[in-house]
């Protein structure tokens, strides 16, 4: 028979194993969740900073209220009660490249840019490295600048860069995403917030988390959030108002034909 190593879950009559510890006796009740996440993720502990870092991306993350992802949980919710799995992968769908995957897409991009960089000794370095990335990234977006809400700063930014600041965990990511953030006006002509799921990806990034899961991490805080979300919807139903904003006031109009560009088909 063919063998299949893993040093994550295995069980045997009496006993069940999770990396290399007895689960019953060695994890439950010892290790937070969050912990046990990074733990899963990584395959080595983390420190008790690197915890309080992580975990705070994972607040940061949860819930920011009624967003897409949020809405359409509790409508797939109201269609579907008899599928609470069915509303959560509803709602987790909807973490792309404007809501929760800009979490990835930060922390790619900063990556990208160190890739062959020399590290700045100093802020007056990093702001000359963040200068050349924004000049070469003219007329394109940047991962982590700009919200649509929090326009004159995201609470979460300043924030999460003191955590890592306290906890010594102020690495090249976040120094770059700090440093794009001083000189960005320059550049652009404008002032944009760097926004709270920029400074999570940089700081996962920091962390050394395997940059292929950083959205997975974003989706796996935001389901904390979407079961608060039906909890609520539970408590006080809105879905079924917000179907019947769209299907009350909808507006028949003639069709109206597209370009396709001279394509048929």
């Amino acid at each position: 028979m063919p063998e299949y190593p893993t040093a994550l879950g295995a069980s045997s009559r009496d006993r069940i194993t999770l990396l290399g510890t007895d689960l019953a006796q060695d994890v439950m009740g010892q290790v937070g969740f969050g912990e046990l996440a990074f733990w899963l993720a990584t395959q080595r502990r983390p420190s008790t900073g690197e915890t309080r870092v992580f975990e705070a991306v994972l607040a940061a993350l949860a819930d920011h209220g009624f967003t897409p992802t949020a809405i359409v949980t509790r409508l797939t919710y109201l269609s579907a009660p008899d599928s609470v799995q069915g509303a959560l992968a509803a709602g987790l769908l909807g973490g792309g490249s404007r809501f929760l995957g800009v979490t990835e897409d930060c922390g790619r991009f900063l990556h990208e840019q160190l890739r062959e960089a020399q590290l700045p000794p100093d802020d007056a370095g990093w702001d000359e490295l963040a200068l050349a990335v924004l000049e070469d990234h003219r007329g394109k977006r940047i991962p982590g600048l700009g919200h649509h809400v929090h326009k004159d700063g995201d609470p979460r930014t300043p924030r999460l860069f003191q955590i890592a600041r306290e906890e010594n965990l102020i690495g090249p990511h976040l120094s770059l995403f700090a440093a794009i953030g001083r000189v960005h006006p320059q550049v652009l002509g404008r002032t944009l917030p760097l926004n709270g799921a920029g400074v999570c990806g940089a700081a996962l990034a920091d962390l050394g988390l395997p940059l292929a899961l950083l959205r997975g991490f974003a989706l796996l805080a935001r389901t904390a959030g979407l079961i608060g979300q039906l909890a609520e919807e539970l408590r006080n139903p809105v879905a079924n108002e917000i179907f019947l904003s769209v299907d009350l006031n909808n507006t028949s109009v003639p069709p109206s034909p597209h370009d396709n560009g001279g394509q048929d088909g």
